[in-house]
């Protein structure tokens, strides 16, 4: 047999009751004085019977205030998205410095994505160098080391042409010149001159 609507309607009404007045009782943990702000939150809060509900409390505080008391005077709110701190007028930051503190998030966002785009871009073009010196030097012949050859001798030195050199230039010329010396002090001073200077 059905449930006449007046029980029905008394059912939902007790239950419904039942359910909201742990709520309010819970939401009003504080008591009469409703606090200021978070400091003066979380000081009713500490007051609580027991370790369970202090933390309780001080997880609502945190939910109802947004902002921290200054030093100084004046409330602070720290956006952990952008890991920075901005100073509000109340406990809340108001509809206009909620629209400041998300404009600086759309500006700390763009900063971010054009650091991200510049440290890609230098390490592709790291990647670009190392691959093009690793290309050349593959590229190079090898270099053979001088050990073990013969080195010219000083009339093999004289025979030599540079190549590529233009005529009396300096550098091409220097080599002959400084052979010509050895020979010219060999003449002047003769090969006896150096061995009585050691005696």
């Amino acid at each position: 047999m059905p449930l006449p609507r007046n029980q029905i309607l008394l059912t939902a009404a007790t239950i419904g009751c039942a359910l909201l007045a742990p709520s309010q009782a819970h939401a009003q943990w504080w008591g009469t004085r409703t606090p200021a702000d978070f400091e003066d939150c979380a000081d009713l809060a500490e007051k609580a019977a027991s370790k369970e509900a202090r933390i309780a409390a001080l997880s609502e505080c945190n939910a109802k205030f947004a902002g921290r008391r200054k030093l100084g005077g004046g409330y602070t709110y720290f956006d952990f998205m952008q890991n920075r701190n901005f100073d509000i007028a109340g406990p809340n930051p108001t509809l206009e410095e909620q629209r400041q503190i998300d404009e600086q998030y759309t500006a700390y966002l763009d900063n971010q994505r054009r650091s991200n785009i510049a440290a890609a871009f230098a390490a592709k073009q790291q990647q670009l160098r190392q691959a093009s010196l690793k290309s050349e030097s593959e590229k190079a012949p090898p270099t053979t080391s001088s050990i073990g050859k013969p080195q010219p001798t000083t009339s093999d030195l004289r025979q030599m042409k540079p190549t590529g050199c233009p005529r009396h230039s300096f550098s091409c010329e220097w080599p002959r010149l400084s052979e010509g010396i050895k020979d010219l002090k060999k003449v002047l001073f003769g090969p006896s001159s150096g061995k009585a200077k050691r005696s």
